[in-house]
Formats: C-alpha cells, sequence, structure tokens
C-alpha cells in the first residue's frame, strides 16, 4: 500500500522578519511536502515530478531520499530552471508567496514521462491546482489522474490555490472543476469554496457548491478555515470538527501536515472503503488537525513535518 504525490517540489526561501530581511532556504511544493508527511507516518510513499538539473533540484531530490520518500519517477531536465518561492511570514505566522514560476521545471513533465508501472504499483495518487497553471503540466496531471482511476487508485486532490502563479484565470475555474470530477477526497480551504463558488454559483450560496462537489461522485471533501471548525461531507453524514489550539510560526505547511496525515490513515485503514464509515472519517480528520497543528509550530516545510509519534504531543 503506497502512495504518491505528483506536482512541483520548489525551494522556499524563508524569510526570518527582520530588517534589512534575510532568506533561509528550504525544500518545498505541496506534492513534494506530502509525499514526505506520508513517509513521515510511515506509509511508502513516492513523488513524480521535474526537477531542473541544477542545485536546487539536485537539493530538492536529496531531501526528498533523506525523508524516505522513492524518487523512482522523479526526473531532471537542464531546459529549465527548479522553481523558487520566497515566503514572508507575519506575526501570526501566515504567509504571503513571491514565486519565480513560471518558466520552471516542475512545468515541463509530459504525458509520454509518466512511467506505467507507477500505476500498478501504488494505491493512492495525491495532486494539487499548482500543476493546472498551463495548459500541459494540467494534461498531464489529468492523464495521471485518469490512468490512477482506470487502475483502481484513489484519488486526492488539495486544492492549495495561489492564483498569482495562473497568467489569467480564463481556464482555472474549468480545470479545478475536471479534477473535481477526478478526485475521491478534496480538502479545500474556506478561501478556496468561496472562490470556487464566487465564480461557478455566483448567485447561490457555498451549499450549492458543496453540493456540486459531492454530486461529482466525490466521496470525501474537507473544508478547512485555519483555527476554525473543520467541516467535512460525504454522501452519507457531514459534521465539524474542532482542531488544536496552537500558536502558529509558520504556516507553510499546515495543509501538507494535514492532508498527508490524512492519507496516511487512509492506506493504514484499508483505503477507500473507509470514506463511507463516518466514524472513521471523523477520527481521520482529528488526527490529521493534529498533523497541521504541529507543523505550524515549527519553520520551514519538510521540517515542520510530524511522524505518528509526535501526534500524542498534541491535545
Amino acid at each position: 500500500m503506497s502512495v504518491v504525490c505528483f506536482g512541483e517540489a520548489l525551494i522556499d526561501f524563508l524569510s526570518d522578519g527582520k530588517t534589512p530581511e534575510s532568506f533561509t532556504k528550504f525544500a518545498g511544493g505541496a506534492p513534494a511536502n506530502v509525499a514526505v508527511a506520508v513517509a513521515k507516518h510511515g506509509v511508502n510513499a513516492s513523488f513524480c515530478g521535474m526537477l531542473g538539473k541544477d542545485m536546487f533540484g539536485e537539493f530538492l531530490h536529496q531531501e526528498l531520499q533523506a525523508h524516505n520518500v522513492n524518487t523512482k519517477h522523479c526526473l531532471f531536465t537542464d531546459k529549465s530552471k527548479t522553481a523558487l518561492a520566497f515566503v514572508s511570514l507575519d506575526q501570526s505566522g501566515e504567509r504571503s508567496f513571491s514565486f519565480y514560476r513560471p518558466p520552471a521545471a516542475d512545468l515541463l513533465f509530459r504525458v509520454d514521462d509518466f512511467d506505467t508501472e507507477m500505476f500498478h504499483t501504488h494505491t493512492v495518487i495525491h495532486v494539487c491546482s499548482n500543476s493546472l497553471t498551463e495548459s500541459n503540466i494540467y494534461k498531464s496531471t489529468i492523464h495521471a489522474l485518469i490512468q490512477a482511476k482506470k487502475h483502481g487508485l484513489t484519488t486526492s486532490f488539495d486544492m492549495n490555490l495561489r492564483l498569482n502563479l495562473w497568467s489569467s484565470l480564463n481556464h482555472t475555474i474549468e480545470r479545478l472543476w475536471h479534477v473535481i470530477s477526478l478526485s475521491d477526497v478534496i480538502k479545500l480551504a474556506s478561501e478556496e469554496l468561496a472562490f470556487l463558488n464566487k465564480h461557478s454559483h455566483p448567485e447561490q450560496n457555498e451549499d450549492v457548491t458543496i453540493a456540486a462537489i459531492l454530486g461529482a461522485n466525490v466521496k470525501c471533501l474537507i473544508i478547512t478555515d485555519g483555527a476554525n471548525d473543520i467541516r467535512y461531507f460525504t454522501n452519507s453524514s457531514r459534521g465539524h470538527i474542532s482542531p488544536p489550539i496552537v500558536k502558529a510560526v509558520d504556516t507553510t505547511a499546515a495543509g501538507d501536515a494535514f492532508i498527508g496525515g490524512l492519507i496516511a490513515q487512509l492506506v493504514r485503514n484499508n483505503n477507500k472503503s473507509k470514506l463511507s464509515d463516518n466514524t472513521f472519517i471523523k477520527d481521520a480528520i482529528l488526527y490529521a488537525s493534529k498533523c497541521g497543528a504541529f507543523a505550524v509550530q515549527k519553520k520551514g516545510a519538510f521540517s515542520s513535518l510530524p511522524a505518528s509519534s509526535d501526534i500524542a504531543t498534541i491535545e
């Protein structure tokens, strides 16, 4: 039972918040973070994506391997550099991003670059919207999800929407709904649900968009809202869970820690059949919320992600 995360790995340059400002290099990128998060829970995890053949790509490759992530499906290119993100934090640890992408190596992964074996040797595939921003990488993402469905994998989508990565919003909603229609598990932040609702059902409330998501054969929809209650929806139940209260230092990897913990629990507990089990869903979301709470108390991405033993420290 193993998980493959497809998409970008990049360098987060994290601000020290001082004047003059300086930045420290951390390995990051949402799908790469999730792969590390899953691996830290003792579940087999792979990363699939394209890195630049440069010092940053080599650093990311080494960091993934150092965190027990399988990099067999991780490729290199000399046609573009590894993406960079400069991250500034406010006093509550909330982030603002400046991306050096495009161009970037992760956008160059093509349909023909997939090893078909990948779809036979994993049980879950995870993606986010950063691999939808340009036409070719969008096609690669959709191909991966269609192949995953064909081979019986559980599909996971954390929207992780970064509008400043999109050159225009002409295709954003269409592409988001395409991925939603191919996903079993979806995590949205509350502001992402609001964005989806505004551009899909502008005259109606968010319940209409939630119903549309569930109507697209999604088995479990989770909506996070920072320190506020987490809402969840399945076709047979709905509810909310209060996350742990902690002091946030850096929220960079909070969502990735959350979805990584959730996926790990899903794999440990017989995968897809548990998505209709209300007790399991509640327990898995509570566990995932503790993963997110642990991550926000440390700086960086890979370095902040918890192992199973760390969750016992979160009340």
